[in-house]
């Protein structure tokens, strides 16, 4: 039997009756995965709907939590995703891409009036994505969410300024 049977407790045949192979359970694990983060983000963010920053702020709290609470799914998240080759790290960008959206819905413009490109969201989130994987990868999961000041406003500034970004972590 091999190890991923021995661990799920079923036999290598139950195994293949629910997975094609080893490629396509972890295929179902990371997408389980990133489905409960984003149920998670949208627990955290049902009653700002329309309020960019509050929603912001909620999404990166609720994400930083699910994953300190959960170093397991952190990990397939955000480091084995990549380790996993082609098929999934395809799926990890689509997975970054969809919270690029969330972080652009409602956005207000630039401190200049201009438009905050998508190409700086995209920064942001793959940014994101990469500094807490390196923290998860460290062993650091469980403290990710201290994170939360330096997150937020890396992901607030590039619509608000640095000083009103500052002034919403203060306060929040």
């Amino acid at each position: 039997m091999s190890l991923i049977g021995q661990r799920a407790a079923v036999s290598k045949s139950d195994f293949y009756k629910h997975f094609e192979s080893k490629d396509d359970c972890f295929f179902a694990a990371y997408e389980a995965a990133i489905e409960r983060i984003r149920e998670e983000l949208l627990a955290a963010t049902s009653e700002h709907k329309m309020q960019w920053s509050p929603r912001v702020r909620d999404s990166i709290a609720a994400l930083l939590g699910t994953l300190a609470a959960d170093p397991a799914l952190a990990s397939i998240a955000l480091v084995e995703g990549l380790r996993a080759g082609r098929g999934v790290y395809d799926r990890y960008q689509a997975a970054v891409e969809s919270f690029v959206v969330c972080l652009r819905e409602g956005a207000p413009k630039a401190p200049d009036g201009g438009e905050v490109p998508e190409a700086t969201d995209e920064a942001v989130v793959g940014g994101i994505a990469s500094l807490l994987g390196r923290r998860v990868l460290a062993g650091e999961a469980e403290q990710i969410e201290q994170l939360l000041p330096e997150v937020l406003e890396f992901a607030l500034t590039p619509h608000l300024g640095t000083a009103e970004a500052r002034r919403i972590i203060s306060a929040g």
